[in-house]
């Protein structure tokens, strides 16, 4: 697939915003004006509400990234934004709905109907993302994954080389197919945890970065709900990256 730009503009503090399409996959790219070239590329997962309503939050995740010399990139995840919609996806979505409504728990079936089909489809854009940027002469590794659906974080730990370390934000709705594969999950993790988030099981979360099977792994944990996260533990994931891609 081709790699277009589509647009381009300079933010207030300097960084390029270049929006793009790959395909059919719409994404954007900021890159600090000041960093030396090749320079490390952080993957900003984007949270299915979808790139447009989102865009405030990767916006400033991207300029906080290029403040410490790193390129950030984000893409529209299948079935969001202006995106086809998926008519499986949009039942498991309302399944899940009608399940927290109700006060019941959300079953295997559930989650699996959820989540599998979207990483299946999510991780293969994500490194054809990773070959198109790559090749542009101002990006180079080390490349690194931050937030985002936690469950497309976990297969492009595990199969995808190019990524070095990943910081994630726990996620309770994970299938039990992708825990097993936590277990294969090798590079350094800095875990995000709100104590009290509401829509997440906290002992589901704490499972989970159990199963991590990398030798360096930290779990940050704030109180606060899922909306609560404290300024400081962006902080803590600034530093994480700069420790591992420069």
């Amino acid at each position: 697939m081709a790699l277009h730009f589509t647009s381009r503009q300079r933010l207030d503090d300097d960084v390029l915003e270049r929006e793009f399409a790959l395909g059919e996959i719409p994404g954007i790219l900021w890159t600090p004006a000041a960093a030396s070239a090749p320079t490390p590329l952080i993957l900003l997962g984007s949270p299915p509400l979808g790139l447009r309503k989102m865009y405030p939050r990767l916006a400033a995740r991207a300029r906080h990234a290029a403040a410490d010399g790193f390129a950030a990139v984000t893409i529209e995840l299948p079935g969001s934004g202006d995106r086809p919609r998926w008519a499986a996806a949009e039942q498991a979505r309302a399944d899940l709905r009608r399940a927290r409504e109700a006060g019941e728990p959300v079953s295997d079936e559930i989650i699996d109907a959820l989540v599998l089909p979207l990483v299946d489809k999510a991780v293969p854009e994500w490194q054809a993302t990773l070959d198109a940027l790559l090749s542009l002469p101002e990006i180079g590794g080390p490349v690194g994954y931050s937030g985002g659906v936690i469950s497309i974080g976990i297969r492009l730990a595990v199969v995808e080389p190019r990524i070095v370390a990943a910081g994630l934000f726990a996620g309770s709705f994970v299938p039990r197919a992708v825990v097993e594969e936590a277990r294969q999950v090798t590079i350094p993790l800095h875990v995000l945890l709100q104590w009290d988030d509401e829509g997440n099981d906290r002992q589901a979360a704490l499972d989970l970065f159990d199963a991590f099977g990398s030798k360096e792994k930290s779990l940050h944990a704030n109180m606060g709900g899922h909306t609560g996260v404290p300024q400081f533990a962006g902080d803590a994931a600034a530093q994480f990256f700069t420790r591992h891609l420069k």
